[in-house]
């Protein structure tokens, strides 16, 4: 059971509570720090389901580790995004949507304690639910959103400390927070999206649970 994907995913958790931390420590570097480390995490999302199939050591352990790691990594950076955001300057806004509301963080968050539940109930009846295409697609758009925030707090701070100019600087802040705020409509569409696919695949096992 203790494979090396599941290892993996298992570090993934061990890291969620560092990159919680460190975007609240002043200055652009520990946030450089905390993108550093997302990237390394996000990609062992990757590896480890690829690592799991090649080597066909896709264990019903790793089928509940993986998408308890997603959580853990989601719920912590999600943390320090919205309070961030509601910095009383207008520093680390997010452009056209300012602060991360309140109901982007409940649907977000909202979404994967509903799929923990449901997980525990078929999991009580024998059903193992594992990621599946959409949810992976929702986590993999959830954390370019999440990489591309941690970057531009780290960008924000930047500017702060170096005073940078111009058109160049411009045109990426520009660019760099559009991108954030994008990303981040597509993540709560997806999210939705995800867990209506899974109200209708599972839908049988909703009927079980109700009769």
């Amino acid at each position: 059971m203790w494979t090396l994907p599941n290892l993996l995913t298992l570090a993934r958790i061990g890291l969620a509570p560092v990159i919680a931390l460190l975007p609240f420590i002043q200055g652009y570097w520990p946030k450089v720090i905390a993108f550093v480390i997302f990237v390394a995490a996000a990609v062992s999302d990757v590896i480890d389901g690829y690592l799991a199939r090649r080597s066909q050591q896709v264990t019903d352990l790793g089928k509940l580790l993986d998408p308890a790691a997603d959580k853990a990594l989601l719920i912590a950076t999600l943390v320090p995004i919205y309070w961030i955001t509601r910095h009383p300057t207008v520093l680390y806004g997010i452009p056209w949507w300012g602060s991360l509301p309140l109901w982007v963080a409940v649907i977000l968050v909202g979404r994967e304690l509903l799929m923990t539940v449901l997980r525990y109930e078929a999991k009580k009846r024998g059903v193992v639910i594992p990621a599946g295409r959409e949810g992976k697609l929702k986590a993999i758009l959830q954390y370019v959103f999440i990489g591309a925030t941690i970057a531009w707090f780290a960008w924000r701070d930047y500017l702060v400390r170096t005073g940078l100019t111009g058109q160049l600087r411009n045109a990426w802040d520009k660019f760099h927070g559009t991108f954030v705020a994008v990303t981040l409509g597509l993540a709560v569409l997806l999210t939705v999206y995800s867990f209506v696919v899974y109200l209708v695949k599972y839908r049988a096992l909703f009927r079980a649970t109700t009769d």
